[in-house]
């Protein structure tokens, strides 16, 4: 008789669990803690993502499963495999940026920011996020996309007293209650149709389904991937997007931007990929066509933002994710027409990478001029280069790369993977849909860039940069420069598949 008791995989489960971890003893702490030395928590924090950042590299010598079902280790509920280990290092990089940002944002904030809650929550979505594309049954996807999202709504609206805050927070709840919601309908659906809920074994199950349960079984599927589209913003469930990027503390957009989005991609190809390959029919087009009205909302969004509208430059932002959103749909999309699905789906993951390192750095020029300029309004950044050379250089590097436009190789080089997985599939009018919605973003991130390095308005003043902003600024151009020189360390996914 075969034993009931599994063995942990305790270094497979490790990153996830170590951000967890230390999230509680952050919260313990600041019982104990007195106020003049709160600021020592952000640096536990901050040492704990790193930490758990670093416990990636002892898996990478091969790939690590448990809490496997008795008798079928095949059907896991936790896999540490390549794709894992990718997406986790996104999770966790972009989170510890956001934790950087965080670290000056709440010295800033002069006490209105509870900073154990506010620490606290962060690194508990962080520690959903990475749980998330470990996952490979549907209760568990569920549960980490929830463990991600929960933590989130509280981030946004963690001001005390600030209405703008709490009305981003309240319509982000409420869409993705909604999101969720639908999506377990379609949880319930599949366990309904194939009696297990493991990826492997609905991808097997799903095709052999009764004739008179077909029709359930594609409801399922399309009714699923509804919570992991809300996640990633794709149109028409992104109108949460520009109030809770304005109404939430800068970091937390930031963090939002690229965590959010890498939770919600993950799952979107966890679920299309692992457990519904034969209904390709079914959520390839759906898919597709979310890619072309994402991308093109998002693009015409961020071109109609005035210069001089308040918070203008964060709402840029917030319709420039939706639009870049669309580019990581489209591999996606083209997976389900593709021969070489791994392929297709290397290239969302080299997208998003490129995406991250300077989406996030983009914010963190942001906070710097936040600092000054607290409406954060384009017209803001309008002579930055006469007041902080290096920033104005950095941001528009990032713009650059974001429109995929020299110097910003990486972002030329990720855009012409996410054309070539298109074209690869023979879906060609989603082809001419992204070179068009290019071109508009062109419009926009040009704009912003020559506005960087135009006369400014009066004397242009100096200020400080903190050390915890400096850090994150530094790290994310690094990180842009070096991929733009060797785009081959992020390009190969796209080659060599992931899975």
């Amino acid at each position: 008789m075969s034993s009931l008791v599994q063995s942990v995989d305790w270094l497979a489960i490790a990153p996830p669990t170590l951000a967890a971890v230390v999230g509680l003893v952050v919260l313990v702490a600041d019982l104990f803690i007195g106020e003049a030395r709160k600021a020592v928590l952000g640096w536990v924090s901050v040492a704990g993502l790193a930490a758990s950042a670093l416990l990636l590299l002892p898996l990478l010598d091969g790939d690590r499963a448990t809490f496997c079902l008795t008798g079928d280790a095949d059907a896991c509920s936790y896999v540490a495999d390549r794709f894992t280990l990718v997406v986790q290092l996104l999770v966790l990089g972009g989170a510890l940026l956001a934790a950087l940002l965080s670290v000056t944002a709440l010295k800033d904030a002069d006490k209105e920011l509870p900073e154990g809650e506010y620490w606290f929550l962060l690194l508990s979505s962080a520690a959903g996020a990475a749980l998330l594309p470990a996952s490979r049954d549907l209760a568990t996807l569920i549960v980490a996309l929830e463990v991600a999202s929960l933590p989130a709504f509280a981030l946004v609206g963690i001001r005390r007293g600030d209405r703008k805050s709490s009305e981003a927070a309240l319509k982000f709840f409420l869409s993705s209650v909604t999101a969720t919601a639908v999506s377990l309908m379609g949880v319930s659906f599949v366990y309904a149709t194939t009696g297990t809920l493991h990826l492997t074994r609905i991808a097997d199950r799903i095709q052999h389904v009764d004739g008179q349960f077909h029709t359930l079984a594609q409801t399922s599927v399309v009714l699923t991937l509804v919570g992991f589209a809300f996640k990633t913003a794709a149109v028409p469930f992104h109108f949460w997007v520009p109030d809770t990027y304005v109404g939430a503390p800068l970091p937390i957009a930031a963090y939002l931007s690229v965590v959010g989005k890498a939770v919600g991609f993950s799952g979107l190809i966890l679920v299309t990929v692992i457990a519904f390959p034969s209904y390709a029919d079914v959520w390839g087009p759906a898919l597709a066509a979310l890619a072309a009205l994402t991308m093109t909302v998002g693009n015409v969004g961020a071109l109609r933002q005035r210069s001089t509208r308040a918070y203008s430059a964060v709402r840029l932002l917030a319709w420039s994710s939706i639009g870049q959103a669309g580019y990581l749909l489209v591999p996606i999309a083209s997976a389900a027409y593709s021969k070489d699905a791994q392929k297709a789906i290397g290239s969302t993951v080299a997208y998003a990478l490129m995406y991250a390192a300077v989406n996030l750095g983009a914010f963190a020029v942001a906070a710097l001029v936040a600092r000054t300029s607290p409406l954060n309004r384009i017209s803001d950044y309008r002579g930055l280069y006469a007041r902080n050379p290096l920033s104005a250089l950095v941001l528009g590097f990032f713009l650059l790369c974001l429109a995929g436009l020299p110097p910003g190789i990486i972002g030329l080089f990720a855009k012409v993977t996410v054309f070539s997985a298109v074209v690869d599939a023979g879906l060609g009018w989603l082809a001419v849909v992204m070179a068009v919605n290019v071109v508009i973003a062109l419009f926009y991130y040009l704009h912003w860039t020559t506005l960087l390095f135009r006369a400014p308005e009066g004397e242009p003043g100096t200020h400080r940069v903190p050390a915890p902003l400096t850090a994150a600024i530094a790290l994310t151009a690094v990180l842009g420069i070096a991929l733009s020189g060797a785009p081959q360390l992020i390009l190969r996914f796209s080659e060599t598949g992931l899975f």
